[in-house]
């Protein structure tokens, strides 16, 4: 099992663990690959909610840029709560984690297939 498949086993966990989900494992692959070498830097691939140019970062490299949405109050909404979702005390938020919670909130998942 390679370095990426063990990061995508991590996320897959913190998706039925932490968030309540059941991972789209074909989907959550996709959105960690489009991540790219972030998911092996241990500061970028997480996300720092409490800090607000993250959250602009989020919002306009991948709401915007990454899956076409168009600005607005919406998405910071939806930031904020994929971030309670997650769990605000959670310290590890993982970049690949939230993207995929974002693409699902939007029904966004087209742009992976």
């Amino acid at each position: 099992m390679g370095k990426r498949d063990e990061l995508i086993a991590r996320y897959a966990d913190d998706l039925k663990n932490k968030c309540g989900m059941v991972p789209d494992m074909d989907l959550l692959t996709k959105v960690t690959i489009g991540c790219g070498p972030a998911i092996y830097d241990a500061d970028a691939s997480t996300v720092a909610a409490s800090q607000d140019g993250e959250i602009e970062t989020v919002k306009k490299n991948f709401l915007i840029k990454k899956l076409g949405l168009m600005d607005g109050p919406e998405l910071t909404a939806a930031i904020n709560t994929a971030m309670d979702t997650y769990g605000r005390s959670e310290r590890n938020k993982y970049r690949a984690v939230v993207y995929y919670m974002l693409t699902k909130h939007f029904g966004k998942e087209s742009v992976y297939r």
